[in-house]
């Protein structure tokens, strides 16, 4: 017969008292028979100290239990049996591991409960727990956000009103229709910056200025203009909206804004407000240059209305273990392919290999599957060579790429799972606070826990 605590707790003694040095426990409905020497290893925990107490202390066992039956001798807690099953196991096995199916934030509420240290839990189980306590933490922000944008009509004064209106209406486009269309506009405009800055350096759709230098058309020139207005007011409208000025500034993609906005004001100056002297410097004309070049920045300002950019950017973030192990593996091979290349063609006449630096430049192109054709390898030796850092440059860029992509998988689908539990988190504090949406503070204290099984429950679907 298998004596297991876990086989005690299916096949528990249902009839009977207890033995000397027993204890019986019933947990929702699961009657448990209990050594007393074996709970004593953890002397501080609720069992323990319901063994240790004497049954005539009536006040004390009220306090350790939900309810006892003395002609029994029996203690009964309302409490989940699945999660008893996996805390018994610390008396045995001085460790606890989460049973799949279990919330993790409610079995810390049990642990609590029965008084068992956190420590106790084994280490895959911790790493579990930190994960999805990050998962609810970030519905918790997510609803926090909802929550923020539903107090518009808390402010005290207009200004205020004002203020989270037009931050609404800059920065939130599902908050309104309005908003919705300006987000709209704004990536239209991106886009046609982006095509009238590739068509302005068509030699064709160019002119001629009155020094006979090609520059670019009037018309796409006033197209630019426009383009450049729209941005400059959105940002500081959004800038001025906003209510942390700072965290504003300091943003990544803020930062992408403005240097996508300030090249235009930058050559503007130089243009209509440098002298003539000033402008003929070469140094002045190369920076003109480099600044219209910068322009090109304006295209990362796609990632604020594209979540699936921004899901990119965050994959590569937790990919960067990835990243590097294929640059080591590239770097690697196109030391050794390029030493040996260089080796190699050294006995040929016409050798296209002057020096194995030189030869890096051939190693990338051959292990990337480029292949320009500029430098190539003429000897048998060095053909061989050629065609195995091909293979061990396709086998090197294939590996880590499934990683790579999954990360984005998993991470654009828990990201959409996170905002549709924290709207649908929102739905369930409205109605259970009779139709009327609570405050942040409110949210924190009153709701947060009611949402931790639900939120889990639909994180596990991306196990």
């Amino acid at each position: 017969m298998d004596t297991s605590p876990l086989a005690d707790l299916t096949y528990g003694r249902y009839s009977g008292l207890c033995a000397e040095g027993e204890i019986a426990v019933n947990i929702g409905g699961v009657r448990v028979v209990l050594f007393g020497d074996v709970l004593n290893r953890y002397p501080e925990s609720r069992l323990a100290e319901l063994v240790n107490c004497s049954t005539q202390n009536s006040e004390l066992i009220s306090t350790l239990c939900d309810d006892f039956d003395p002609g029994r001798k029996e203690f009964y807690f309302d409490r989940d049996p699945d999660a008893f099953k996996c805390i018994i196991d610390v008396y045995y096995f001085d460790e606890i591991h989460i049973k799949r199916g279990i919330c993790p934030i409610c079995f810390i509420k049990e642990m609590e409960f029965w008084k068992i240290d956190q420590n106790v839990l084994d280490e895959c189980c911790k790493s579990y727990l930190s994960e999805k306590e990050e998962e609810l933490k970030e519905i918790a922000n997510k609803v926090k956000v909802i929550l923020e944008d539903m107090e518009v009509d808390q402010c005290i004064t207009r200004t205020q009103r004002c203020q989270r209106f037009l931050w609404r209406l800059m920065e939130k486009p599902d908050s309104s229709l309005p908003a919705r269309i300006i987000a709209i506009a704004s990536f239209l405009f991106i886009l046609v910056s982006a095509v009238v800055m590739c068509v302005g350096t068509i030699p064709e759709l160019q002119v001629m200025d009155a020094e006979g230098k090609l520059v670019e058309h009037p018309t796409l020139e006033a197209i630019e203009t426009v383009c450049m207005l729209w941005f400059t007011t959105e940002f500081f409208l959004r800038l001025a909206s906003s209510p942390n000025k700072l965290r504003f500034a300091l943003s990544i993609m803020n930062i992408i804004d403005f240097m996508a906005i300030m090249p235009f004001y930058v050559v503007l100056a130089l243009t209509y407000l440098g002298t003539t002297s000033i402008m003929e410097l070469a140094n002045v004309q190369q920076a003109v240059q480099a600044l219209r070049i910068m322009r090109i920045a304006r295209i990362f300002k796609l990632a604020r209305h594209s979540s699936g950019l921004q899901t990119l950017t965050y994959a590569l973030k937790n990919s960067l273990k990835e990243l590097g192990l294929l640059l080591m593996y590239m770097g690697v091979g196109i030391f050794v392919f390029s030493a040996l290349a260089y080796t190699m063609e050294q006995s040929h006449p016409e050798t296209l290999f002057r020096s194995i630096p030189q030869s890096f430049w051939w190693a990338i192109i051959t292990m990337t599957t480029v292949g320009y054709g500029d430098i190539y390898p003429k000897t048998t030796l060095g053909k061989c060579n050629a065609a195995v850092s091909f293979l061990c440059g396709v086998i090197a860029i294939a590996l880590p790429i499934h990683p790579i992509i999954n990360n984005f998988v998993i991470f654009y689908n828990k990201q959409k799972v996170l905002e549709t539990a924290a709207k649908h988190e929102v739905e369930l504090m409205e109605l259970k606070s009779g139709k009327e949406t609570d405050t942040r503070e409110n949210f924190e204290i009153k709701f947060l826990p009611l949402f931790h099984h639900q939120a889990r429950v639909r994180l596990e679907k991306l196990q």
